[in-house]
């Protein structure tokens, strides 16, 4: 599994109509706004190294309103939720 940040930049009335179809994207798991020099962030994850580039380049850069992306490429992933799952043993 391969997992892509894309940064993404919009037109500013463009937001919510370009988060909603990038969310719409096979290969785009979700769809975050933020605040900062960015509009939305977008994480990719897909099987292949090569499926990143169908996705950002021929899904997610031709939507209309998005004026500039940036993508950047996982490689290792540290989280949280997934340390605790991991060591869970059931007790709630």
């Amino acid at each position: 599994m391969v997992t892509a940040l894309v940064f993404i930049r919009t037109d500013v009335d463009a937001v919510n109509g370009v988060a909603e179809t990038i969310a719409a994207l096979d290969g785009v798991s979700e769809v975050y706004s933020v605040t900062g020099d960015l509009d939305l962030v977008a994480l990719v994850r897909v099987r292949q190294l090569d499926d990143v580039s169908a996705v950002v380049t021929d899904g997610i850069a031709r939507v209309p309103g998005i004026v500039e992306t940036q993508t950047h490429i996982a490689f290792r992933t540290y989280s949280k939720h997934d340390l605790e799952s991991a060591f869970a043993i059931g007790l709630d």
